[in-house]
Order: C-alpha cells, then structure tokens, then sequence
C-alpha cells in the first residue's frame, strides 16, 4: 500500500503534468453553468451524461500515473452512471430548492477553484487550473455540487451513487491525507445523500 506522502506526491504530479486538460474542463463546465445561467435547460438524461466525462478524465490520468485505485473506482463510478443516467427522463432539468441549491453553487465554487495542489502566488490560477477533471476530491466536488443545483436530476440512484463514493474520497482525504478542506466534499456528499433519501425517483422514459 503506497504512504501518505507518495499518495500526494502523486496527485501533485498530475496537477502538474496536465494542467491544460484542467483549463479544458474549466471551460467544459464554465460552459454548462453558462447555459444554465441563461435558462437553458437541457433534457435530464442529457445532463446526467455531461457528468460523466470528467470521471473518465480522472480514470484515464489516474491509469497514465499508475494508480489503479482512482483509475479503477473512477471508471466503475463513470460506467455505473451510464444506465442510470439512460433511465432520466427527457424532460427538461429543473433547478433544486434553495436549500439545496445554495449549498450545490458553493460546493461547484469549491471543485471550480479547489486550492490544494496547485502551487501559485496568484489567485488567478484558481480560476482556470485548479485540478478539476484531473483528481478526484474537486473533479467528485463539482460534479456533484451541478448535480445538487439540478436537484439530482430527479434520481435516487444519481444521488446515492455519487454521494457515496463522495463521502469515500472525503473521509480518505481528511482522514488519511489530512487534506482539510476536503471536508467541503465530505459534507456535500452527505448532502446529496440527505437529497436522495427525501426525493423519490421521478425519471420516465424518453418517447
């Protein structure tokens, strides 16, 4: 089992080898926050698939950097979202209520701008190369941060399913690699669980 150490010394060689890919991702959902913001509203089973690009991005980059585990998880979390995602319903994605809603735009904000790893004096750097799409706490945090604002999409499954491997990677970062801030994830996690628990599925099959 790899140490502490070698376990962030990986993660910062990511973040430090493919920050182009980060700033692609930034813009990948700068663009979707963009739509939403304009009163696009996208089918749901649309939305739940552009979540699940970034989580093959981590798998991929995870695999180059020889760590099977993220690679591993990240690719059964993008495969498992696929057929739950086909179940959504066609019907236009709604914005959740504020008390989800709120807490879902400042965990996206988090994921957006995580700040451990990414080795700047400036604050500008946050904005568009913080490791989102690139390791797993933020690339987990803004996924689900969307999801909460989209209000689960309408999906038990959706909700369980990112929420618990969220609460995973939240435990393990501040547990084991003592990365605080990742409490953010760890409570965001609980919350879409919370969201999963009271919402009952909703999806319905496209015509």
């Amino acid at each position: 089992m790899p140490t502490v150490e070698q376990i962030l010394s990986g993660l910062k060689d990511i973040v430090a080898a493919w920050g182009a890919i980060a700033i692609f991702w930034h813009g990948y959902f700068g663009a979707i926050a963009l739509g939403l913001l304009f009163g696009l509203r996208p089918p749901k089973r649309l939305t739940g698939f552009l979540l699940v690009p970034p989580l093959l991005s981590v798998a991929v980059l995870a695999w180059i950097a020889n760590n099977l585990f993220n690679s591993i998880v990240f690719a059964g979390l993008a495969l498992l979202l696929l057929p739950v995602t086909y179940r959504l319903g066609c019907e236009p994605a709604r914005v959740a209520p504020a008390g989800f809603l709120f807490p879902g735009l400042a965990l996206f904000a988090f994921g957006w701008a995580y700040p451990h790893f990414l080795d700047s004096a400036s604050l500008l750097p946050y904005l568009y190369g913080a490791p989102t799409g690139l390791i797993p706490c933020p690339t987990l945090a803004i996924v689900i941060g969307l999801a909460l604002v989209l209000d689960g999409l309408g999906s038990r499954a959706l909700c369980l399913v990112l929420g618990i491997v969220g609460l995973f990677y939240g435990v393990i970062g501040v547990v084991r690699l003592g990365v605080v801030i990742d409490w953010t994830l760890l409570l965001g996690a609980l919350l879409i669980l919370a969201r999963a628990v009271r919402r009952p599925v909703q999806a319905k099959t496209c015509a």
